[in-house]
């Protein structure tokens, strides 16, 4: 994939996903405040209720009170009547109507005292409605038909109310509050209205006259500007008062996010689940880029190896066919194992391909058998030692360990420790020093290969057991090889049930760490 197409990809997908996550909290938040606006809105229209509630009970006990002893008064002090007469015909039925409508209104004074206020008297005016149908049908054969007369009384007491209404407000509010108004009926009345538009978060409440706290209030109240709503008491004719119900609720915002909680978490999974998916999809994306980059690594080396063994195979056969050549034995022989050996290091680097591909299959059948890892060892040494002999350095070893025995494939194990040997030598610039450890730790035997090459950072030593890794150097062909050497490695330890790590510092030298168990 191009490269500047990959980042773009890359780019529009981050984009996207942060546009989602913006989305998604922006959603939240609105909600959130959606939520808290609907809940401020419920409790002030309960308030609302809740003060109106409590006026009309005052009203309603006082307007009783008197009404009862209007009726065992005498004559009011002043009475004034209303009449109201008119008349229709119905020609159909031959039928007169006449209807009166009386409106007698009873003016009294009676005592305050029962308000216990300065004032002497206040007006209670009764009202009464009195309603009158006559009919009469008319005369037939000079016959007079009787009328029929109908009549209903009937008390205005909602009118009568509001006249009371008019001068008991300015009276009442001459009491002092807490014997206007009780805990029970206002902590009674703000449940009966929360429970009813659906809010059971628990509340505090007090009464304040002109800003300071009355009597009247739970035990636990905490005037918190945030959590808190007022609202007017006893409002009185002039629309004044100077009483606030204050109701505060502690838990607001925990019940404000309880009401979104369920779709916040569903959003928050299914986000989560997107993020999840489009790393999952990056990582991906990455690997797949490091793949190819890898493989083409490995195709440029691979070529380069072949490339060489094969001309320098087309020179030895062009050699063979020159006639001066043909009759020199010692030439001969030169160019003939010149053939060999080219011949032998590209099937061994087919060998080395085909291998990894039938342990990746697990096709490749390892039977184990008792072996000693010093004998392996010094075989794999023997295997090396003339290119070691050639650059001028040297392969020693050093065995600590009193036990050996290991239950192991030999041809396999000792290609391993052959891998890494040859990875020493080819990443020594000068000539290659090894030194080669064994010690026992319990029931295990420990082998360290430790050389002072080039060495490796941190990052390299995570991937140099990867199929196909390489570390780059400037020139992708300065050391020879294609990255499968450690791959094959590991999967061999692996089969074996052994373990392999690398310590390593850049430009002082690695040291491969094998540990194998032993056997009796």
């Amino acid at each position: 994939m191009n490269k500047k197409l990959f980042i773009s990809l890359i780019l529009l997908m981050s984009l996207s996903l942060l546009g989602i996550i913006f989305v998604q909290g922006y959603w939240i938040s609105n909600s959130y405040k959606t939520k808290d606006e609907q809940f401020s809105s419920t409790v002030k229209n309960s308030l609302l209720n809740v003060s109106r509630t409590i006026q009309e009970r005052e009203l309603d006990e006082y307007y009783f009170l008197y009404s009862d002893l209007v009726d065992s008064l005498g004559n009011p002090d002043k009475i004034t009547v209303n009449e109201l007469l008119y008349a229709t015909r119905d020609d159909r039925n031959q039928e007169k109507s006449v209807f009166y409508n009386s409106i007698l209104a009873e003016d009294f004074k009676l005592s305050t005292t029962i308000l216990d206020t300065e004032i002497d008297s206040i007006k209670f005016k009764r009202i009464t409605n009195r309603r009158e149908e006559i009919k009469v049908k008319d005369a037939v054969d000079g016959v007079e038909v009787p009328a029929e007369s109908f009549e209903t009384l009937s008390r205005l007491t909602d009118f009568e109310k509001k006249q009371f209404e008019s001068a008991f407000k300015n009276i009442s509010e001459r009491k002092p509050i807490h014997q206007r108004i009780s805990k029970d009926e206002i902590e009674k009345n703000l449940q009966n209205e929360l429970k009813e538009r659906g809010i059971v978060s628990p509340f505090e409440y007090a009464v304040f006259s002109k800003s300071l706290a009355t009597k009247v209030q739970s035990e636990n109240f905490e005037l918190d500007p945030d959590n808190t709503y007022s609202t007017p008491l006893f409002v009185n004719e002039d629309l004044k008062t100077q009483y606030q119900l204050f109701v505060s609720f502690p838990d607001k915002k925990q019940e404000v996010l309880n009401s979104i909680l369920g779709m916040a978490v569903l959003s928050l999974i299914f986000t989560g689940v997107i993020v999840l998916a489009y790393s999952s999809a990056l990582s991906q994306l990455f690997k797949q880029r490091q793949i190819s980059q890898i493989k083409s690594d490995f195709i440029n080396n691979m070529t380069h190896e072949f490339k060489t063994p094969i001309a320098t195979i087309n020179l030895a056969l062009d050699a063979l066919n020159n006639p001066k050549v043909k009759d020199n034995k010692e030439f001969l022989a030169r160019y003939l194992k010149m053939i060999r050996d080219e011949n032998r290091r590209m099937h061994a680097q087919v060998e080395n391909v085909l291998r990894i591909s039938k342990l990746e299959k697990n096709e490749l059948d390892l039977p184990k058998e008792r072996l000693k890892l010093h004998d392996i060892i010094e075989n794999a040494v023997s295997h090396v030692g003339l290119i070691v002999e050639d650059r001028g350095g040297y392969v020693k070893t050093h065995f600590g360990a009193l036990k050996s025995s290991v239950l192991a494939n030999d041809s396999h194990l000792t290609n391993v420790v052959v891998n890494i040997l040859d990875n020493g030598i080819k990443y020594s610039e000068d000539a290659p020093k090894i030194d080669v450890y064994t010690e026992n730790v319990k029931n295990s035997i420990i082998l360290k290969i430790r050389d002072q090459g080039m060495g490796m950072t941190k990052a390299v030593q995570k991937k140099i057991f990867e199929k196909f890794y390489r570390e780059h150097t400037g020139d992708i062909h300065n050391v020879k090889g294609h990255g499968l050497g450690l791959a094959y490695v590991k999967r061999i330890l692996d089969d074996h049930d052994a373990e392999i790590y690398v310590e390593s510092e850049k430009d002082k030298g690695s040291t491969f760490i094998i540990k194998l168990h032993l056997i009796s």
